[in-house]
């Protein structure tokens, strides 16, 4: 039940393993034999990982990382250690500062504190010091963080990342359910989507001593395509005939200045399908894709021996859903 290949049965914490990418970094490693510990702040919504392992192979903890002591409490006797913590746009007391920038550098340092140094850090392309959007400064924070305290760290640096749960192909999919015209900020902006489970695969290769300590991995699936091409997909797959309406960077942070005051005044009623932040339309401006330095140096899917998976292999089986008769459209046009 837990795996072809029972590489070992250490203990690995996972910190954010109940979001999108962490339940299927948790299903992988149950399947390579671990013993997994899921550090989340709301462990009572995280028992639907349980089941992706043998029975009490899996287990949910508390902790915050903005509490020392919780993240501590979640490595004790742990052998390895995943940090997927992150958030797209800052809520409440989930700051980029504290949950990106800080964060991984409090789980690296207790990690070494409890002499752990089998650490996987999942960060995201476009992680740049120097770039005018909040949200990639604190991605290049937290890596600069982890390696501090751990440097022979595995970072891992996905492009947009898809799958069942995503926030991505979903959004646009759900948009056109509503709205005759969908609105498109950088629609010439490259993407190359990767699927979740390859990125699951990579960090389960990492904890084996697969990929090379220290090294930086750039993880992009097999197609580079535009922004406006990967809408243009998901309305193809959703059947749906709405309008894409290319805006300008001008007119995106105007529109997302108008949105996050309306979710302001509305105490987060606005819908969250809708509100946009300045600082994503400043991330759209760059290419989201992998280095030339990463391919050559193999730090890559390829370099590690995986074949990456192609959205069209995926992206339909539950992009169907937004189709106006759901998966009956086929049997009935």
């Amino acid at each position: 039940m837990a795996g072809d290949h029972m590489a070992t049965n250490g203990l690995v914490t996972v910190f954010g393993g109940s979001g999108f990418i962490g339940r299927h970094v948790v299903r992988q490693l149950a399947r390579d034999g671990w013993r997994v510990r899921v550090a989340c702040r709301r462990p009572d919504l995280a028992f639907f990982l349980q089941p992706l392992g043998a029975p009490g192979q899996v287990l949910p903890v508390q902790a915050n990382l903005r509490d020392p002591a919780s993240v501590a409490a979640a490595l004790r006797n742990a052998s390895a250690v995943v940090n997927l913590v992150g958030i797209l746009a800052p809520s409440g007391k989930q700051s980029f500062d504290k949950i990106q920038a800080q964060g991984p550098g409090v789980v690296a340092q207790a990690a070494k504190d409890a002499g752990i140094d089998n650490f996987v850090h999942v960060s995201a392309i476009g992680a740049d010091a120097n770039s005018a959007s909040a949200y990639a400064r604190s991605k290049a924070e937290g890596e600069a963080g982890v390696r501090a305290a751990q440097p022979g760290a595995v970072i891992l640096r996905p492009s947009v990342v898809f799958g069942p749960e995503d926030a991505f192909f979903n959004r646009f999919g759900t948009m056109s359910r509503f709205f005759p015209v969908i609105p498109v900020v950088g629609g010439d902006t490259k993407f190359q989507p990767v699927y979740v489970a390859d990125v699951a695969k990579v960090v389960g290769l990492a904890l084996q001593g697969k990929a090379r300590r220290g090294k930086t991995y750039e993880l992009g699936g097999p197609e580079t395509k535009s922004f406006e091409e990967l809408v243009r997909y998901v309305l193809a797959v959703a059947n749906r005939d709405c309008r894409v309406a290319k805006l300008s960077f001008g007119t995106g942070k105007l529109m997302a200045s108008v949105t996050q005051f309306l979710s302001s005044i509305t105490l987060g009623f606005f819908p969250k399908l809708l509100t946009m932040t300045g600082d994503q339309v400043e991330l759209l401006k760059h290419d989201n894709v992998m280095s030339d330095a990463a391919k050559a140096e193999g730090r890559t899917l390829e370099g590690l021996g995986l074949r990456p998976t192609a959205i069209e292999a995926i992206a339909p089986t539950y992009l169907y859903r937004y189709r106006k008769t759901g998966q009956y459209q086929e049997q009935r046009s």
